[in-house]
């Protein structure tokens, strides 16, 4: 007798050719519902229907197809196990060899704008999951295909093995098959969590497709991954990369510390230069080569080797100015042609387009002994309205301005942070020090006299009153804090006697 394949997919790339193979090479009786039936029928391919091969019809629109003792007890049957075989025999049911199934497109549905609840509810998949789940657990007897990908391969293990695919093909397809299941039940679970009005449900739960395999870590002797959440590509995964070596994890670790600077900035053009996830210069201009060199002149020695972020498209001016020294990536929403034709003549530098890069993820995952810690990401938006001047001199429009955008970058360097600007451009980046004060001393020195007239901003309060007078000693004349020290007044009382502006904004970015 024939062996039995059931073949119920959405997506239907390859669908046809698998199927041929499957009937004229290999002697395949094949059994189908719905649209995948019609498809092979439309091929001109013989296909039996399930409701046919059950004897019970599709029901409730559709919903109810495959659960069926004859199509479960077919994928589930032990042939080693005498019960199971009988079992078969008397129920008249069919062993099938082989389960070839993919999901409802339930990500695609939510990944469209404006989908209802019910839409997305809707494209809840049941009889897949339940028919990959049973022929992933019964591998040592079929073969379950999860994704066209797979199908080539599988022909080539009949080929090889006298029409039989080996028991580590088997094995290996069952896995694929329960990570399908494990990503889409995620990805459910996501979605209704985000519908509750619970700021982080009480089961969290994540999981990738792996992109591509990392030479190494953070450091050679570090094995690394780079990984996709979900089925459709977003984020870094969605992104083009024109030239350029591969990117290490080191590069898409700082790629990001970038992008999430550079979303602060849409209306003007801006740019920003990233070393171990710090900004070592980032500055507004009035076109995006003028952004650029500014953001490069802030630090030009700490921007060799940096990770470029532009929010407007590289024109061959920038281009030009890019190929000055060496970078490892740049990255922006798009690049003109003849700016590639520039580029090109740096062909280790890895240059990417992302043609979103304001959006990001909504928690920020960390691992811990045991463990993991969830939180929301940090995107409040400033809002100059809500600050506090608590100084007698009030701050002008332009100095306003300017502390704002001390206080954007400020939140994307690392605690204890400390940023002093002028001219929208970063002069000097005090990050990841023990102490406020320290911080406050390496962003005045790098400063040096360009601190005069300048601004300072800090992620989190001033303790005491050294640091407004070490930074007014340099020549700061505005700075910008959380404010809620205990001793704010001091600090206070410190910005009126040297005459200057100092404005609370009630919120901290601490970044760790």
């Amino acid at each position: 007798m024939a062996r039995l394949a059931l073949l119920s997919v959405s997506n239907k790339t390859g669908l046809i050719d698998l199927a041929r193979s499957l009937v004229e090479k290999f002697e395949f009786d094949l059994i189908s519902s719905g649209g995948t039936a019609q498809a092979l029928q439309d091929a001109g391919l013989p296909v039996t229907k399930v409701a046919e091969y059950t004897g019970s019809p599709e029901i409730l629109g559709g919903r109810v197809k495959t659960l069926h003792p004859r199509i479960h007890g077919g994928i589930l049957a032990r042939r080693d196990v005498a019960q199971d075989v009988t079992d078969l025999e008397n129920n008249q049911i069919r062993p099938i060899d082989l389960v070839v199934v993919n999901l409802y497109p339930f990500e695609e549905t939510i990944a469209k704008p404006d989908v209802t609840l019910a839409e997305a509810v809707e494209q809840i998949d049941i009889g897949g999951p339940a028919m990959l789940r049973a022929s992933s657990k019964n591998f040592a007897h079929l073969t379950v295909l999860c994704e066209p990908a797979q199908y080539e391969e599988y022909l080539q293990e009949l080929r090889q093995n006298n029409g039989e695919a080996s028991l580590e093909f088997r094995q290996k397809s069952a896995l694929k098959g329960f990570l399908h299941t494990a990503s889409y039940d995620r990805a459910i679970a996501s979605y209704l969590s985000n519908q509750s009005q619970a700021s982080l449900p009480q089961q969290y739960t994540l999981s990738g497709q792996q992109l591509q395999p990392l030479r190494y870590g953070e450091n050679p002797h570090q094995s690394a991954g780079w990984y996709q959440t979900g089925t459709n590509p977003t984020g870094w995964a969605a992104a083009t990369k024109l030239q350029g070596k591969e990117l290490s994890y080191n590069n898409l670790v700082d790629l990001e510390a970038a992008r999430q600077i550079i979303a602060e900035f849409t209306d003007i053009p801006a740019a920003t230069i990233i070393k171990h996830t710090n900004p070592c210069g980032t500055a507004l201009g009035n076109t995006i080569v003028e952004a650029y060199q500014k953001a490069f002149n802030a630090d030009s020695v700490s921007a060799f080797g940096g990770i470029v972020a532009l929010n407007r498209p590289i024109d061959a001016d920038t281009a030009s100015e890019l190929t000055k020294t060496f970078l490892e990536c740049v990255v922006a929403p798009s690049c003109e042609t003849d700016a590639q034709e520039i580029l090109a003549a740096k062909s280790k530098v890895r240059v990417l387009t992302l043609a979103d890069l304001s959006s990001g993820s909504k928690d920020t995952v960390k691992t811990i002994a045991g463990g993991f810690l969830v939180q929301a990401a940090d995107d409040a938006i400033a809002d100059t309205s809500k600050w506090q001047v608590v100084t007698e001199r009030q701050p002008t429009p332009s100095e306003l301005a300017e502390l704002l955008f001390a206080w954007k970058v400020c939140k994307h360097v690392k605690s204890n942070a400390i940023v002093v600007t002028s001219d929208r451009t970063t002069l000097g980046v005090g990050a990841g020090q023990m102490n406020r004060v320290g911080s406050v001393k390496i962003a005045l020195e790098q400063a040096g006299d360009k601190a005069k007239g300048a601004t300072l901003a800090s992620d989190g309060f001033f303790p005491f009153d050294d640091s407004v007078k070490t930074a007014a000693a340099a020549g700061i004349t505005a700075i910008v804090q959380p404010g809620g020290s205990l001793r704010d007044k001091d600090s206070i009382k410190a910005a009126n006697d040297l005459g200057l502006v100092m404005v609370f904004t009630s919120i901290r970015h601490f970044l760790h």
